[in-house]
């Protein structure tokens, strides 16, 4: 399975994006049954849960995205979003899909993410 991120650019402060992550390689079921997720990690710092999905099919953000960054998914295309709005110079990292818990084995692994930079 290939966790494949993209939409991830060089932005001004203020501005929007939008993230698609492509579970490849995976069978529907499979991705149904995962609680997807994204994450970040911002440079020389430790990657952190952004927003995932709940067992219910609710949502949750970490408190400095909340209000600010939507994740949904289609789930017939087995891709993930994260738009990302009022950007700020604090939200750039790297942005990363996984499950979550996320998994990191010989058949599902992190993917290489996709940069976002946020200038002043």
């Amino acid at each position: 399975v290939q966790l494949q991120a993209s939409g991830g650019g060089l932005v001004q402060a203020g501005e929007s994006l939008r993230l698609s992550c492509v579970v490849r390689g995976s069978i529907l079921s499979v991705f149904n049954s995962k609680i997807m997720a994204w994450y970040r990690q911002p440079p020389g710092k430790e990657r952190e849960l952004v927003a995932r999905f709940t067992t219910l099919g609710d949502t949750t953000y970490a408190d400095s995205v909340k209000g600010r960054f939507t994740i949904s998914k289609h789930n017939s295309l087995k891709t993930v979003y994260l738009q990302m709005n009022s950007l700020k110079q604090s939200d750039t990292a790297v942005y990363y899909c996984n499950a979550y818990p996320p998994i990191d084995s010989n058949i599902w692994r992190w993917g290489q993410g996709t940069q976002v930079t946020v200038s002043s």
